[in-house]
């Protein structure tokens, strides 16, 4: 058998790495994987001591939160250099809620047309409608729900009351797909943000003190029971804190479908050194938090309750982050590019697996979404999506990389032991450690495996 490409270095599955293994793909699939002697094939491409991973899913990317900004080209550029082949983007565009079949269908032919790497889509219900157009929305292929405990918005970003929220977890059940929440309580937030506007701190802290803990962790436990009454899988979409991964747990232990997704953000940045120090550019809600928070998240993971890693990835231009006034600039931040070095970097320096990199980037999010027919881990029959990381010790300067819409970063600065080397998607270089060679248009739409959950 000759293959169309094969790629040699460590190759890392979910449970163990290959040291001078392979990975072999034609027509687009791995064929064959493992050590020894690899099979024939058209291009090989030796990596020496590089990492050989999974394609990363970045499950929770905002493409198009800025009207004329980033979009799915912009996006996507990012995630490539990255060494992310499949994002997962959100339902809450600029003017354009993703509340019905004919809007998923829409943004479908946007992102097949603009996509550089492959793509699935979240839908979301617009408050008045409730339930209603949940079924045709999964008719037209999304993979999962989003929702929101607090409303930033009331036509983009729309809270969802209990008892709409029900209602839907309840029709989402039926299909067997994840209903996934922004977790901040919105009476909470908003009596916090008046008592800090009245009475202060006015400097870095008072978007923590803003959208203060409390307000989680009554979404979280909202979001769980709502889970468990309805038989759906609830899933909360970033956790800041380590109370809300015990409270995943917990439910998890109590026999219902409960996870939770931990942002990369959470894992790297603090609120005394980096909030502290650049302001609004790491505004995100929920807030970044202490240092005492990161080191609790890092010790949930190694439990293994984290569910998933993300980027919550957003590009807004620089205006809508600089004010002085941290509460008045747009909450999120880009991080595609560095999602998948980022983590590795936390996992080696832990002395914890680089296979969980696999897992929490690839296998889980593939199942998760119901994409494992064509997603996740390094498997026989899956797409040829692979990242190649490399040992060469780097600091990250966003704007230097020329891959990103925007020049700015709040991890600018980072020292990252290990670069994307190269990017394969469907077994075709798209990225090859220096130029994005993919280009508009290049991705798949993937739809989820339809029938009961995994």
């Amino acid at each position: 058998m000759t293959c169309d490409l094969v790629l040699t270095g460590n190759v890392v599955l979910t449970d163990r790495v290959l040291e001078g293994g392979f990975v072999a793909i034609s027509d687009g699939r791995v064929v064959a994987f493992g050590t020894g002697t690899a099979p024939a094939a058209t291009e090989s491409h030796d990596h020496g001591r590089a990492l050989i991973l999974p394609g990363a899913i970045d499950p929770h990317v905002h493409s198009r939160s800025q009207a004329g900004h980033e979009g799915f080209a912009g996006s996507t550029r990012s995630a490539v250099a990255g060494g992310v082949t499949t994002i997962v983007d959100m339902p809450y565009d600029d003017g354009d809620l993703i509340s019905s079949a004919a809007r998923v269908h829409a943004k479908i032919a946007e992102g097949e047309a603009l996509a550089r790497v492959d793509f699935a889509l979240h839908g979301t219900c617009h408050p008045d409608e409730g339930p209603l157009r949940v079924a045709e929305m999964v008719g037209a292929g999304v993979a999962a729900f989003k929702f929101s405990t607090y409303g930033t918005h009331p036509v983009r970003f729309p809270r969802l009351p209990p008892q709409t929220l029900a209602a839907c977890f309840a029709e989402i059940a039926r299909f067997g797909l994840v209903a996934g929440v922004h977790n901040e309580d919105h009476e909470v937030v908003d009596a916090a943000t008046a008592h800090v506007r009245a009475h202060g701190p006015a400097d870095h802290r008072a978007h923590g003190l803003a959208r203060p803990e409390l307000a989680e962790v009554l979404a979280m436990a909202q979001v769980y029971e709502i889970g468990a009454a309805t038989g759906c899988h609830a899933h909360v979409v970033h956790c800041s804190l380590g109370r809300g991964y015990d409270l995943a747990s917990a439910y998890r232990g109590m026999g219902h479908r409960a996870t939770v997704e931990a942002c990369i953000h959470y894992l790297t940045l603090t609120e005394e050194d980096d909030v502290a120090r650049l302001g609004g550019l790491a505004k995100i809600n929920p807030p970044v938090r202490p240092r005492v928070e990161r080191e609790k998240l890092w010790a949930h993971l190694a439990a293994g309750n984290v569910s998933l890693v993300s980027s919550d990835h957003v590009s807004w231009t620089l205006d809508r982050k600089n004010d002085p006034d941290i509460l008045k600039n747009a909450s999120g931040v880009p991080g595609l590019e560095v999602l998948l070095p980022l983590l590795v970097k936390g996992l080696t320096e832990r002395g914890l697996p680089v296979t969980w990199a696999a897992r929490l980037l690839a296998e889980n999010p593939a199942r998760h979404f119901r994409l494992t027919h064509r997603k996740g881990g390094i498997g026989i029959g899956r797409d040829g999506d692979i990242a190649v990381l490399a040992p060469k010790p780097r600091r990250y300067l966003a704007a230097e990389s020329g891959h990103n819409a925007v020049d700015w970063s709040p991890y600018d600065g980072i020292e990252l032991p290990w670069a994307v080397a190269a990017t394969y998607q469907r077994g075709r270089m798209v990225f090859d450690g220096t130029r994005v060679l993919a280009e508009p248009g290049a991705g798949q739409f993937v739809r989820p495996l339809p029938g009961a959950p995994e």
